[in-house]
């Protein structure tokens, strides 16, 4: 199973690739992430990760969908830069960087706002479907 991390201002993400999972469950606390889920072919999936840095685990949440598992993780400390997702200084041989989601964060607030917006699963259903404003 790849997995895949990336770091924003606000946020740390994480993603488990695992094709059509079934069974997961995904425990997010302060400082530690514990994950598992079985595949198609019925395949146990388990990590379990001591996160480099605090989290805000009452606003973290997790999305499912047919390619892999993503856990949005809010930073207790906001704008400070993770160097690494894992508390420990070693890189998993399962665990990389996303690269394509990689970027510098200069402007990037308004992008990061956009993204959880779109696919962050408590994204406020009333604030997408605001009635137009009348002038008159």
């Amino acid at each position: 199973m790849a997995t895949l991390w990336y770091d924003r201002p606000r946020y740390v993400y994480l993603e488990f690739c695992v094709e059509d999972s079934t069974d997961v469950k995904v425990l997010i606390e302060d400082h530690r992430l514990e994950f598992s889920c079985k595949n198609a072919d019925g395949v146990e999936f388990y990590n379990e990760i001591n996160l480099y840095a605090r989290v805000n685990s009452k606003d973290s949440r997790e999305k499912r969908s047919d390619r892999s598992i993503t856990c949005f993780m809010r930073k207790w400390k906001e704008k400070v830069a993770w160097p690494r997702i894992t508390k420990e200084n070693i890189k998993p041989a399962w665990l990389s960087v996303d690269f394509d989601n990689w970027r510098d964060w200069e402007g990037d607030e308004e992008v990061e706002r956009a993204m959880m917006f779109v696919s962050h699963p408590d994204a406020g259903e009333g604030d997408r479907k605001r009635p137009p404003s009348s002038h008159g």
